[in-house]
């Protein structure tokens, strides 16, 4: 049994967003060697998320509208208590919580296992300051 970890960095511009990271993620499993296995992709921040779903840009803008909706952005004090201790970002932790902090995904024969049109992305959700990703990646 071995394991590799990695850390992704971000500074994303926006308040809100997403990135694929497929990618990313493949080239260090390519690194690790690993066969058979797990990857865990886990975002190390509090008003950030990882999750899995469909590379398609109406299903992403249907989630922002959604999140928005849900937990809109308001700076003040009065609707988010969090807000009360000098923070903005009361509906990004809201946000996160929906979204998900983290996925796992299955390693076969040295690939990520997924299903038809699965990908993994990073959500920003209180973007314009630097953010990282653990990848973790545990097998044979």
């Amino acid at each position: 049994m071995k394991s590799i970890r990695k850390y992704l960095t971000f500074n994303v511009p926006k308040r809100m967003d997403f990135m694929k990271i497929t990618d990313k993620v493949e080239d260090i499993l390519a690194e690790s060697g690993i066969q058979e296995g797990l990857c865990l992709v886990n975002a190390m921040h509090i008003t950030a998320s990882v999750f899995i779903n469909d590379d398609e840009s109406g299903l992403h803008h249907d989630y922002k509208k959604w999140l928005e909706w849900l937990a809109p952005f308001d700076a003040s004090p009065e609707r988010y208590h969090h807000n009360r201790g000098g923070e903005d970002n009361g509906d990004a932790h809201h946000k996160r919580q929906i979204m998900g902090r983290e996925v796992v995904i299955a390693v076969t024969d040295g690939e990520l296992d997924f299903g038809p049109w699965e990908q993994i992305f990073y959500g920003e959700f209180d973007g314009k300051r630097p953010k990282r990703v653990m990848v973790k990646i545990i097998g044979e």
